[in-house]
């Protein structure tokens, strides 16, 4: 479990290729610190490490996390937006995020405005339903709130601070994105879709 709070970024080393999966190595300021089995988002994509020694770590992306996010696109010297999971009794300062990218979004359009920017991603049909005008929702893992929403779009504010501190600042028009919508909101939605089936 995560919060949405980027803890560091990460810069990708390696990638090597193994039938249908990606074997990823990650340098970043806390690899001493990791350990075999611990659980990363990246990228809001929660990834086991491997292996690990003082400077990086490795992951593995399998086929199905390969399909449903963007870490096929991720190239060497990318930076990417790490954070470790929860201890229970820390506070809570984004959203409960799992780490489980339901899927990727475009990148529409950037705005910047004296001092933030405006992200705006595209949206399927199939996913409005789970958009909430000022609700959360994780981006890249990154817990944010949604500032607007249109029939095939919403948006979301950045400030200078998470601008500087995540690769928001990498992000370009008609980059994939990976997205995580609201955790609470997808188990209502089952629930009530149950209901009108009865």
């Amino acid at each position: 479990m995560f919060s949405g709070i980027v803890e560091a970024m990460g810069i990708v080393k390696k990638i090597e290729e193994s039938g249908s999966s990606l074997h990823i190595t990650i340098q970043s300021d806390f690899s001493a610190d990791t350990y075999i089995d611990q659980s990363i988002a990246h990228n809001g994509v929660c990834l086991t490490v491997t292996h690990q020694n003082e400077t990086d770590y490795k992951v593995t992306a399998i086929k199905e996390t390969l399909e449903k996010t963007n870490l096929g696109y991720w190239k060497v010297g990318d930076l990417v937006n790490l954070e470790r999971s929860l201890f229970a009794n820390a506070r809570i300062d984004g959203h409960f995020v799992q780490g489980h990218v339901d899927s990727t979004v475009m990148c529409k359009d950037i705005l910047e405005e004296d001092g933030s920017w405006y992200f705006h991603f595209s949206i399927s049909p199939e996913w409005q339903k789970y958009i909430v005008k000022k609700g959360s929702i994780c981006i890249n893992g990154v817990s944010l709130t949604i500032v607007d929403i249109s029939q095939d779009s919403f948006s979301v504010a950045i400030i200078p601070y998470t601008y500087e501190h995540t690769n928001f600042k990498n992000i370009q028009k008609g980059d994939e994105i990976n997205i995580e919508f609201d955790v609470l909101g997808k188990y209502i939605i089952k629930y009530l879709d149950n209901i009108h089936v009865k």
